[in-house]
């Protein structure tokens, strides 16, 4: 199984456990998460998303002073900005916040139901499901010589055909040295992949 269809998986078997939807950034590093999925109602998101409230988010504050697992209702951050009434009014009434890994590579997600509140075995099995995602897209800790050269000439600007001529290799090789390295970095471009790059500091 390659790893995006083990990410859908899991994200299927999130879904069934929060009705209400849910949300997961994994490896926030530089307040960038690697990976983030939200299936929460589109009026709450867009909202979410217009009024910046992840600066502002007590479910968020909570992940990266906590490690583990608690109810919404449990979570007593200040919430000047009624963030958690706000998302209620869009059926999001109940739920479960999560945070796992280190605070240089943090994972925080979070899960709502409208109905009642998630039960214990319920929040471990969430848990367990969204650890496994934290675990299996552990951020690399090197690249391959291959890999960063390719990486750096197109970060300096060479296009295909000039980065090529310069590493010595054919044009298709070096597409496939920069789609080995999005495949490693788990990017969808290689913009995003020289990105991440920088950002690991690995190019």
């Amino acid at each position: 199984m390659s790893l995006q269809s083990d990410i859908d998986l899991y994200t299927r078997k999130l879904a069934r456990l929060a009705p209400r939807g849910f949300f997961f950034a994994l490896h926030i590093r530089f307040a960038l998460p690697l990976i983030s999925i939200a299936t929460y109602p589109q009026g709450w998101t867009d909202r979410y998303t217009e009024e910046a409230y992840a600066l502002r988010d007590p479910i968020i504050a909570w992940g990266f002073s906590t490690i583990g697992s608690a109810r919404w209702s449990e979570i007593h951050i200040p919430d000047p900005f009624d963030i958690l009434g706000q998302a209620r009014s869009h059926g999001m009434v109940y739920g479960v916040a999560l945070s796992f890994g280190p605070m240089k590579s943090r994972t925080i997600g979070s899960a709502s139901r409208d109905d009642r509140e998630f039960t214990d075995a319920e929040i471990a099995e969430i848990a367990a499901l969204i650890d496994h995602l934290h675990q299996v897209t552990e951020p690399p800790t090197s690249l391959t010589v291959a890999q960063v050269e390719a990486l750096r000439h197109i970060a300096a600007g060479d296009r295909y055909a000039a980065a090529a001529a310069k590493l010595g290799i054919s044009e298709s090789a070096l597409k496939a040295r920069l789609a080995s390295a999005r495949t490693t970095l788990l990017a969808r471009t290689t913009t995003e992949a020289i990105q991440r790059a920088r950002d690991y500091r690995l190019i």
